[in-house]
């Protein structure tokens, strides 16, 4: 495991890279589509947001963004295609906490740093998850939910697409002091078809996944994951109001391009999220999902990371989750 400071300076490093090198080609970047690689699944939360951007960006850029979702492998096949990509600025990934700060955490070896193998741009966002149940679940609260686990400990289970989602069961399981099963998915959408399926009994998704299925009956919602019930739905109440106290669990957005790309070029993509993020399809998008505004410059988010990295460190060791 990289020392936190050790961690700090490579991403410092990265996001300076290259800072005399590329300037002709920067100065005529971008002249053909920009590759816009998302490590989950078309209708994660992720790539609603890779979509609007890619819209919005394509507007200021004058060529085509196009999205492509790798998911799979908890975001390694989309975060190792983007690590060993070209350092032309025409593969960005735009991902999560998942491929940046708890794989490493989560598994023994990875097939990609995700410090030394990629240049950091710009946080994007902020968010939280839902705890979600099939409508005509027994489970009316997180209370029932609690009691039933601690009822039959290791009977009921939980789907979950992402790091984010699944270290929120776990966190949960710590918490309340119960025994509940994983049941892993490609991605959140997919453990959503099963959870109203009523393969798995409970899970918590991103809000842009869930607040849908909510909103169109197919599920329920007993908390929210954060520490303040969100705009999108007042009415639902935190899993600390619901009666595990202390709980808080959120999830990020950032994008990056390979190590090595053109310092010019990494700022040229920092000042189009900038722009993009301030049009009003972007604010709107994030005031529908509860989503929060969080730019940031190369280094702040290379310093973001590290300390990221470090607080799911803690967490995932807390919840007892063993590296795979």
């Amino acid at each position: 495991m990289i020392h936190p400071r050790r961690r700090l300076a490579l991403l410092l490093a990265a996001a300076a890279c290259a800072a005399g090198l590329g300037s002709a080609h920067a100065d005529t970047f971008p002249s053909k589509p920009i590759t816009m690689v998302v490590p989950f699944a078309a209708g994660s939360g992720t790539d609603q947001m890779a979509r609007l951007f890619a819209q919005v960006m394509g507007d200021e850029t004058k060529v085509p963004i196009v999205v492509d979702n790798r998911g799979g492998a908890s975001g390694f096949i989309a975060a190792q295609y983007v690590a060993k990509a070209p350092a032309d600025g025409y593969t960005v990934l735009i991902t999560t906490n998942t491929t940046q700060s708890a794989n490493e955490h989560l598994f023994k070896k990875l097939p990609y740093d995700p410090v030394k193998d990629f240049a950091p741009v710009s946080l994007l966002s902020k968010g939280y998850m839902l705890l979600l149940v099939r409508p005509d679940s027994p489970y009316k609260s997180v209370g029932d939910l609690v009691a039933a686990a601690k009822k039959t400990p290791g009977k009921l289970n939980f789907g979950s697409g992402s790091s984010s989602s699944r270290v929120a069961s776990e966190l949960l399981k710590q918490m309340a002091g119960v025994d509940m099963v994983n049941v892993p998915y490609k991605s959140n959408p997919m453990a959503i078809t099963d959870l109203i399926g009523g393969q798995v009994d409970f899970m918590f998704a991103d809000a842009p996944t869930a607040l849908p299925q909510v909103e169109g009956g197919k599920l329920r919602a007993l908390a929210v994951s954060g520490p303040k019930r969100i705009a999108a739905a007042p009415n639902i109440q935190t899993v600390d109001e619901a009666g595990v106290k202390g709980y808080d669990m959120s999830y990020w957005t950032a994008v990056y391009l390979p190590a090595g790309t053109p310092k010019p070029i990494v700022e040229k993509f920092n000042g189009w999220l900038a722009k993009a993020s301030a049009t009003p399809m972007a604010r709107d998008f994030l005031a529908k999902t509860s989503g929060e505004e969080a730019l940031s410059t190369p280094e702040q988010l290379a310093q973001f990371q590290a300390a990221e990295s470090s607080k799911w460190g803690r967490v995932i060791k807390a919840a007892g989750i063993q590296p795979e």
